[in-house]
């Protein structure tokens, strides 16, 4: 992988419209950032602090000498669901990618700056990608289970990857299937093909099966963009239950979902961060016109 020059500007974790630095700490009480949750909140699972799980620090990423994205930084708060909206071909995938370091084996790919994942660098070189992988877990746009597998072993599949066995398969399989909320559907057809499922019980599926390797991180790159309404909202309840022990980043071009779903999001366009915040606050007040212009329709 050819690395990318680093920006010369002097690193920053957000940027609103004044140009201002962002710092990686709890904001005021009044923008709803999530370090802890509102203990009126009937959605609470706890009221811990909640600490930074991932930082995005200066990231830049693209293909050969063409950047998607430039200079982005921003912290992802654990158990909670980040937002990443903006227009089409903004960078939105291409930053997920970058998490799990799915990016780099696109040919020509580039990345420099840090992502960090507990305070350790996942381009340090002390990570295996595969490890990675195991602990920053992905979903894609369109649900993709291995056709020529089985329920069961589609479930299992990560573990396979690894080169590993669980110690007790069938309770993995019970355990994922049960957090994805797809348990009660498949129980009695676990032997049947991965690909005989609907679209919707397709991408719990492929959700489970990220969810069997116990995950830290669940990334979403747009996984309800081909489901109808009625698997849209079973899939928006499932995150809303996984939030609570596993950290989520989704990518959505339904910026309604991602006022339902997320608690924190990033606009990114033309491959820059503009705006980072807690949901809320970004939907009402918008410190940069172009958020405004872009959640209120005027492009994208």
């Amino acid at each position: 992988m050819n690395p990318m020059p680093m920006p010369t500007e002097t690193r920053r974790i957000a940027t609103g419209a004044a140009g201002r630095d962002v710092a990686l700490v709890a904001p005021r009480p009044h923008l709803g950032m999530p370090f802890q949750r509102d203990e009126d909140s009937p959605t609470a699972p706890d009221k811990e602090p909640r600490g930074i799980k991932m930082v995005i620090d200066s990231l830049t990423a693209g293909y050969g000498s063409h950047a998607v994205l430039r200079n982005v930084s921003l912290p992802v708060i654990e158990r909670t669901v980040t937002a990443v909206i903006g227009p089409s071909g903004c960078g939105k995938s291409t930053l997920v990618r970058c998490l799990n370091r799915m990016h780099e084996i696109i040919p020509n790919a580039c990345v420099s700056g840090r992502v960090l994942l507990d305070g350790r660098d996942i381009y340090g070189g002390h990570l295996d990608p595969i490890e990675l992988r195991r602990r920053v877990g992905m979903v894609f746009q369109k649900p993709n289970p291995f056709p020529t597998m089985t329920v069961r072993d589609n479930v299992l599949a990560g573990w396979r990857l690894t080169g590993t066995r669980p110690p007790n398969a069938d309770g993995v399989v019970e355990d994922a299937l049960r957090r994805a909320a797809l348990w009660d559907e498949v129980k009695d057809r676990l032997k049947a093909p991965g690909a005989s499922l609907s679209g919707g019980q397709a991408q719990r599926l492929c959700i489970a099966r990220a969810l069997a390797v116990r995950p830290d991180v669940l990334l979403m790159d747009e996984p309800c963009s081909a489901l109808d309404p009625i698997a849209t909202a079973r899939i928006e309840e499932l995150i809303h239950e996984l939030a609570s022990s596993v950290t989520i980043v989704i990518v959505t071009h339904n910026m309604q979902q991602a006022a339902r779903v997320s608690e924190n999001t990033a606009f990114l366009y033309m491959g820059e961060l503009i705006e980072f915040g807690a949901t809320a606050g970004l939907f009402t007040r918008p410190s940069d016109p172009r958020t405004e212009d872009y959640i209120t329709g005027r492009f994208g």
